[in-house]
């Protein structure tokens, strides 16, 4: 058994760079309630970093601290500055540090903000107990007695206690439209939606997971959200009716991550199967198989104690990179045109991890409390990726399907493989 395919030269792979450290401090011996930092996230405008540091404790800093105390600015490009510029004003007097105990063993976390034109999905709301200002910030933390806790990221005060759950929280996700619609997964079998700008009321019940649900993502429009689970699940659910659209079947063990491109048009899920599998979420088709163990373990094996588990994966803003951590103590840098890392790192008890908003920074945590950043492969998007990403936001695989325009290009607009070479030649 091995990490790399035996085509493979190892010694051609290059090092991931490994930036900066955070370590939790030790915590008193009477909160001894878990060290794991199950989650790691970025606030949306670059603004925060949040790490749950365990012991029931999240950690928010601001994220323009972590780049001058690591000396990382430089993996910032101009349109990053200018656009943690246009949000300085709104942040100057609010950028603080805060630790915040959640009372009980933090799961999950998600932040969210509002779009004061996005109105609520009751209508007939005629008084709020809360009403998010265009500049607010929150944070909602997911927590092993089942309730999910809202907090002001900017003052570290808390505001909403969710309680419907039974089970642990074990994810959570906002919606990327400013609606502030917020979704719960959990070991108790089923996804909830929430309404926060209708004070935090539950809008709905999404049910067809038959065992624990690990994680759910929302498609960039926020109008698909994935949710995997225990028992080889992926599930794809309309956020418009709230119904099920589809069950992608490929995985082989439980499937504990998930994430979309920033254009929608791939969905990577990471499985304790070995392996991370990109799809095309329109139509439910496998685009690429991403090996943690070679030779494949068959399906009758594919739930051993193999050690090359995949914890986590994520995706990267640019579009171009894919992230996962394995329980074979290796971070693994991919390339969303090739089966084999690109970049790799030791990373020991890896479980979590995230991309920075402008996709330089890779943020992962570990069983031990601890988080590592590393700084992304540095590789610039070609014309053609950056048309192709702008193209596939608007446009599902069925309508690009449908254009009067060459196979070749056809099958690059929709990541299927194909000679570059020959597009390169193809005439318009």
């Amino acid at each position: 058994m091995a990490s790399i395919p035996e085509y493979v030269n190892e010694n051609e792979i290059a090092q991931a760079r490994l930036i900066a450290d955070l370590w939790a401090p030790s915590a008193p011996f009477e909160q001894k309630s878990g060290c794991e930092t199950w989650t790691v996230a970025f606030a949306p405008d670059g603004s925060y970093f949040a790490w749950s540091q365990g012991h029931r404790v999240v950690k928010l800093v601001p994220w323009s601290q972590c780049q001058n105390k690591f000396c990382i600015d430089e993996y910032n490009n101009t349109g990053n500055k200018s656009h943690q510029k246009q949000n300085s004003d709104a942040r100057k007097n609010a950028a603080a540090e805060h630790i915040i105990d959640c009372g009980d063993i933090v799961w999950s976390l998600a932040f969210g903000s509002s779009v004061p034109g996005k109105r609520s999905r009751c209508v007939n709301i005629e008084w709020h107990r809360f009403k998010f200002g265009r500049d607010q910030l929150l944070l909602a933390t997911g927590l092993s007695n089942g309730r999910i806790k809202i907090w002001d990221v900017y003052t570290g005060k808390f505001l909403l206690n969710l309680m419907d759950h039974t089970e642990v929280v074990r994810d959570l996700t906002f919606a990327p439209d400013g609606s502030l619609i917020l979704v719960s997964a959990s070991r108790d079998k089923t996804l909830r939606v929430w309404d926060l700008k209708d004070d935090g009321n539950m809008v709905t019940i999404l049910r067809g997971h038959n065992n624990w649900v690990y994680c759910c993502a929302f498609s960039p429009d926020s109008n698909i959200l994935c949710s995997v689970g225990a028992g080889k699940a992926v599930f794809l659910w309309s956020m418009d009716k709230y119904t099920m659209i589809r069950k992608l079947e490929g995985h082989l063990n439980d499937v504990v991550s998930c994430e979309f491109s920033p254009d929608g048009a791939l969905l990577a899920t990471a499985s304790h199967d070995t392996r991370v599998i990109v799809w095309d979420p329109h139509i439910g088709s496998i685009l690429l198989e991403l090996g943690h163990l070679f030779p494949f373990p068959t399906p009758i094996f594919a739930g051993g104690a193999n050690d090359h588990w995949v914890n986590s994966v994520a995706f990267c803003h640019d579009g171009m990179h894919i992230a996962s951590i394995a329980d074979d103590k290796i971070l693994r840098f991919w390339s969303i045109d090739a089966d084999c890392p690109v970049e790799v790192a030791p990373l020991y008890n890896g479980i979590s991890c995230g991309f920075s908003p402008d996709g330089h920074v890779l943020a992962t945590g570990s069983r031990d409390g601890s988080v590592h950043f590393w700084a992304t492969p540095k590789q610039v998007s070609s014309l053609q990726h950056l048309c192709r990403m702008a193209l596939r936001r608007v446009m599902a695989t069925s309508s690009v399907e449908k254009l009067a325009i060459p196979s070749q290009i056809v099958h690059y607009l929709t990541y299927r493989k194909s000679d570059q070479c020959e597009l390169l030649n193809v005439k318009a």
